[in-house]
């Protein structure tokens, strides 16, 4: 535990580095704290010993640590309230009833993006629950069609592939017919074992054509399965930041949020609003991210909020919780 003085100090140190980006020095906190320099100077570095504080090559100032973060945040912060022009621009969203889950969520996520200045992403369930509604093949030209998966909750997703030119239209409508005798009314995540064990067998005995249109199908279902539903917002936000001025630290982050597979692990597992700092977050020694879980008539997902370990905690906090409470109350 640290004292009292030793608290406010820590609590004047974070605030004013997530403000100014800029490290604090002595002269600035006597005033606030009504002691000397030298005492003040004492304290700090006595915050620094216990790693709560570091000194920057640059500065005599300190800036948090990772842990002084922690500490903030564990035991200092308290979530601000929301602004009223907060609220209401995030109300316009919750209270349009024409837009559905999906559209609520990204169009939240704008907004979050564009008041905090950083990244924020989505990651929700690939739609296995969905049931299938509509299968549609249509040709572009004689080699490339597109397919077209209809769900019945309005999930439209679709691929482009490639067949052998002979293959007829009427072929082509076979195969198709014939998927949506069997696939229309099951949930996604049935649907590859009923194309196996029950359209396959019937495939099989018809041309080659039918059987290379539904491999590819197929090929196409198993995406559909297999990818989150990822949604990103603001993504150059984050290289805003004096933090991130350095051309290598731009090319990591930037290869990161393109890498599908790293940002599915993003996923929050734990219930509540959760903050990663730092090295906590697995993401980047330099980075926060706070994220929360949300559910809504079964269907689960994430909301993650990504940006220097020097963020509005306080905000953030309150902004997602927000975010929350009206996505599993819709």
């Amino acid at each position: 535990m640290i004292s009292e003085r030793q608290t406010q100090l820590l609590k004047i140190i974070v605030e004013e580095y997530i403000k100014t980006a800029k490290p604090v020095g002595s002269k600035a906190i006597c005033d606030i704290l009504d002691c000397s320099s030298a005492t003040v100077r004492n304290e700090m570095s006595f915050l620094e010993d216990i790693g709560l504080l570091e000194k920057t090559h640059t500065s005599s100032g300190r800036i948090p640590s990772e842990k002084g973060y922690r500490y903030y945040v564990d035991n200092i912060m308290v979530p601000k309230e929301m602004t009223g022009d907060d609220m209401l621009k995030l109300q316009t969203i919750f209270k349009n009833n024409s837009l559905v889950l999906s559209d609520v969520i990204m169009k939240s996520l704008e907004i979050v993006s564009e008041l905090t200045n950083c990244t924020l992403i989505s990651l929700g369930n690939s739609s296995m629950d969905n049931i299938v509604s509509k299968v549609e093949v249509i040709p572009i030209s004689r080699t490339n069609l597109v397919a077209i998966i209809v769900t019945d909750k309005g999930h439209v997703e679709n691929r482009n592939f490639n067949v052998d030119e002979g293959i007829s239209p009427l072929e082509i409508k076979q195969t198709v017919d014939l998927i949506n005798k069997y696939v229309v009314g099951t949930p996604l995540e049935e649907v590859l074992s009923k194309l196996e064990f029950e359209v396959k067998p019937i495939i099989n005995e018809n041309v080659q054509y039918q059987k290379q249109l539904f491999d590819a199908f197929c090929n196409f279902i198993n995406d559909v399965t297999s990818e989150s539903d990822i949604k990103m917002s603001g993504a150059s936000n984050i290289l805003k930041q004096p933090e991130f001025s350095d051309t290598n630290k731009i090319r990591s982050i930037l290869e990161k949020f393109e890498d599908k597979e790293f940002i599915k692990n993003i996923k929050e597992e734990e219930s509540g609003i959760n903050v990663y700092i730092g090295s906590e977050s697995e993401f980047d020694d330099d980075v926060s991210i706070i994220k929360t879980k949300y559910n809504v008539d079964g269907v689960e997902g994430t909301i993650a909020l990504i940006g220097p370990t020097r963020i509005e905690y306080d905000r953030i906090i309150t902004l997602l919780d927000y975010i929350k409470k009206n996505i599993d109350s819709e």
